[in-house]
């Protein structure tokens, strides 16, 4: 079977045509590539111009010429993406809809949890040819256009995910007024980046970083220039590099690295940004994969939504370290994300969610009352403020939204159309919130006591009646009394009344 890949990316738009099995792998055939200005434009004037628009419908075009010659869809791609920098364009959405009206093609923007599912993907190639990763402390650096990602693995394991509004192409604009040129603009680059390059100094502080692997278009276009692959290069090669570098101009950068004119602005940032963290973790080297980024994330478009299993297990080990960093009753959490799986999976003919909907609701039932580090009291409002400012492996903004106020809706106040970020939230995504906060209202109510004495839950509904019955509890006083006050929003919503029995 054949399946297509297409990105625009910050500084090229690139197609990947390949061949999947049955087993789901995935070889490839073909990839074209052509470099835009979109990230010069983004960060340098805030809105794309019209040429690069125009620039990037000709690039489009002609790849669907290409598409058509091998007898494929020209709009019916796998998947078509655009760079999650688009966004800060004022004027994205009218340049979304001249790519649609021009070439037919509907683009999605990659948002922040498909990002970290793609450089899961990146890392955990890594993990394999880079023995080095595989114990103690290792701390991969995804230096983008616009962000950079930190992923902390404890002995092969996500153990801290951050992010920094620090990027290759961002700093670039940002220092380009400066007019300044070779080990100059080396010095106004660091200086530009210091607050985060402080910041990361701070998060990571505690921690013995043993290895550190720097990914990223620009900076593993320069692995071939400082060693063999599989093998750490020594900060002092790349301070050596760098200032080769430095002294270049963009015409000699583009023919000594086989970059185009675009990547080239942004290649200077890329190596001082890498040598700037390499220092303040106090390494005398790192590794960069010599791995082409594109071609590999036009690869990885094609298979992050299909991961299932452990890169979910991953997601809720970042959500458990969220809760163990505010004292949340980790016992509570557990078993009140427990019962949360036997009602979801007992009720799904009425809720008729899934997957990623089901993960949400076991983030939220962990993170719960997180609130009570500020306040028992109010606690299920301080869940919300403390869930709205985290930062969750593999979750996007809305993902995190979406969890902060199930969370807070656990518990008093049922969701109101003028609440704050619900009144934000689509209709459909308030209908997901109101569905699993709902459950998680239930759940908490049959682990009122905290000593979780509900283990196992006979589930039915008729009549306008849910039913759960509560074999080997010999008296539910307590359940039914909770029940009372927070079964109130799954009645509103399925249009049951719960009653909690125990078998005769």
């Amino acid at each position: 079977m054949l399946v297509t890949s297409l990105h625009i990316g910050a500084s090229s738009v690139s197609l990947l045509i390949a061949q999947r099995n049955d087993a789901g792998e995935i070889a490839p055939i073909d990839f074209l590539e052509q470099p835009a200005p979109l990230a010069h434009d983004i960060f340098g004037r805030g809105a794309i111009a019209p040429a690069t628009t125009e620039r990037i419908v000709a690039i489009l075009q002609g790849f669907q010429k290409t598409l058509s010659e091998l007898g494929l869809s020209t709009t019916d791609l796998t998947r078509a993406c655009a760079t999650n920098i688009l966004t800060e364009a004022t004027n994205h959405e009218p340049f979304l809809l001249r790519i649609q009206v021009a070439c037919g093609l509907r683009l999605t923007i990659i948002d922040d949890g498909e990002m970290t599912r793609l450089i899961y993907l990146k890392t955990q190639r890594r993990l394999l040819d880079t023995p080095a990763m595989r114990k103690g402390n290792s701390l991969v650096i995804h230096v983008g256009p616009g962000n950079t990602r930190a992923l902390m693995f404890h002995n092969g394991e996500i153990a801290r995910y951050t992010s920094y509004r620090l990027g290759t192409h961002r700093t670039r604009e940002a220092v380009q007024e400066s007019h300044t040129e070779g080990t100059a603009l080396l010095e106004v680059i660091r200086q530009h980046a210091s607050g985060n390059l402080e910041q990361i100094s701070i998060d990571y502080a505690n921690d013995t970083i043993e290895s550190l692997l720097i990914i990223g278009y620009e900076a593993q276009l320069i692995a071939s220039s400082l060693g063999k692959p599989g093998s750490p290069c020594t900060l002092r090669q790349l301070k050596q590099l760098t200032q080769q570098a430095c002294l270049l101009s963009d015409y000699d950068l583009v023919h000594r690295f086989k970059l185009d004119y675009h990547t080239a602005e942004a290649l200077l940032p890329a190596m001082q940004i890498a040598i700037s963290v390499t220092e303040i973790l106090r390494l005398n080297q790192l590794y960069i994969p010599h791995s082409e980024y594109e071609q590999g994330l036009l690869h990885d478009l094609l298979i992050s939504k299909t991961l299932i299993g452990k890169f979910e297990q991953e997601v809720l080990r970042a959500t458990r370290i969220l809760a163990r960093r505010y004292l949340s009753d980790s016992r509570h959490g557990e078993h009140v994300s427990r019962i949360c799986q036997i009602l979801f999976e007992k009720l799904q003919d009425l809720h008729q969610l899934g997957p990623h909907e089901f993960l949400l609701l076991q983030c939220a039932a962990i993170l719960h009352e997180v609130g009570s580090y500020i306040s028992p009291r109010l606690h299920h409002k301080h869940s919300l403020y403390i869930i709205l400012n985290s930062e969750i492996f593999g979750l996007n903004r809305l993902d995190i939204t979406i969890v902060a106020l199930i969370a807070r809706y656990h518990r008093h106040a049922m969701p109101q159309a003028e609440h704050p970020h619900y009144c934000d939230l689509s209709m459909d995504d308030r209908i997901r919130v109101c569905k699993l906060a709902s459950l998680l209202r239930v759940a908490d109510a049959l682990e009122r006591t905290h000593h979780q004495r509900v283990n196992f839950i006979q589930v039915s509904h008729s009549g306008g009646k849910l039913t759960l019955t509560l074999p080997n509890v010999n008296d539910a006083t307590v359940e039914r009394l909770a029940m009372q006050s927070k079964s109130d929003l799954f009645t509103q919503t399925f249009g049951l009344e719960v009653e909690v029995e125990v078998e005769p």
